[in-house]
Order: structure tokens, then sequence, then C-alpha cells
């Protein structure tokens, strides 16, 4: 489809600031399920069949739950993390009951976990693809790893007497922690339209 200008296509777009999820914002109502991405489930259906298919929720369930359980059992976990609702299939969200689940995020992200941040409450959500299913076990240490250096972090800052206030902030606290912060939502969806704006500039 063709716009005459930029006024009129922004017409089509989906914004909604006030997702638990954070700012949700997408070039069309179809949202995350265009057709190229339904073309590419039917594909990947005819290619692996039922049987495939079945195989391939054992494994994203079974390690969803996996998770789920080790998050729960391990002390260093355990003693910071809380698992939000009774995940039921493959998704897995916790929050932090001691520390910026924000850095967390940013700290899985820098070891190369592309895990999504949530904005109300705060927290991540891990969704489970059939490539993390066979390594989950990596990231329950990866995510151990992260949390007992937050953890430190925070005891060096208390020490020192910055605090919290006086530590540098990441992306993912800058972009969700403001977002959710501001009152006037209408500033929110300016600033997503124009990134959508973005994405049709040649």
């Amino acid at each position: 489809m063709l716009y005459r200008n930029g006024t009129l296509r922004s017409y089509q777009y989906f914004i909604s600031p006030d997702w638990s999820g954070g700012v949700y914002a997408s070039p069309g109502l179809a949202g995350s399920r265009p057709g190229a991405l339904i073309a590419g489930c039917w594909a990947s259906m005819m290619s692996v069949g039922e049987s495939g298919y079945i195989s391939s929720c054992h494994s994203i369930v079974g390690a969803a739950k996996s998770i789920v359980s080790a998050i729960v059992a391990s002390p260093t976990l355990s003693s910071d993390l809380s698992i939000i609702g009774r995940p039921l299939v493959s998704v897995v969200a916790f929050t932090s009951k001691t520390l910026d689940v924000y850095d967390i995020a940013d700290a899985m992200t820098a070891k190369g976990w592309h895990l999504n941040s949530l904005q109300d409450p705060p927290a991540i959500h891990v969704a489970v693809t059939l490539p993390i299913s066979k390594v989950w076990e990596r990231l329950v240490k990866d995510l151990e790893d992260v949390v007992e250096s937050e953890k430190e972090k925070e005891r060096v800052r208390v020490v020192e007497g910055k605090g919290a206030k006086g530590k540098a902030v990441g992306d993912s606290a800058a972009l969700y922690g403001v977002a959710g912060s501001l009152p006037n939502k209408g500033v929110v969806v300016q600033l997503a339209s124009g990134f959508l704006d973005t994405l049709y500039k040649a």
C-alpha cells in the first residue's frame, strides 16, 4: 500500500502505550502476526508435520517448566527472583525482589541472550523457543552469574554510600523505566510513531 504522505500512513499504525508489557507499537493491526510470518508457519508445519510439531511442543514446554523449577530451586535465584503467575506453556516471566530487574535484563543481553523486558510490573520474560529448549541450562547458569554479579554491585554501592540513585541507568531501564513513569502517554505514542516512520524511509 502506498500513501501520499506520512500523516495518512500513520493511521495504519497500532500503538498501545499502556500494555503491561511496555509500549506496544506495530505498523498495522496484525501486530506481530503479519502475513509473511503466517506463511512461514504454514511452510514449517508442512515440513515437520504433526509429529514434528508435537515433538517441538514437548521440548519447548518441558524447557519452560525446567526454567521455572530451576529459578524456584536455585538458592541464588530463589532469594532474589520470583515467578509471575503460573506459566503453563512456553513463556516464563519473573521479577526481582531485591535488584533492579532491568539491570539483570541488560546483563543477560551482554551475555548474548535476547530476553524481553516488561513494564507493569517491571519484569523479564523468556519466550522459550526450540533453540532455547536445547540450551536452557546455560541460560539458567548465566542468570545465576548475572544475579550474583548484580548483588555484588549493589553491595559495593551501599558500602560506598552511593545507593541506587547514584548508579548509571542501563538501556532497559532507560526505555521501560522512563516510559512507564511518564504521566502523559501521548509523548510515548509520538516517539513510537516516529520509530515506525523510520521503518518506511528509504
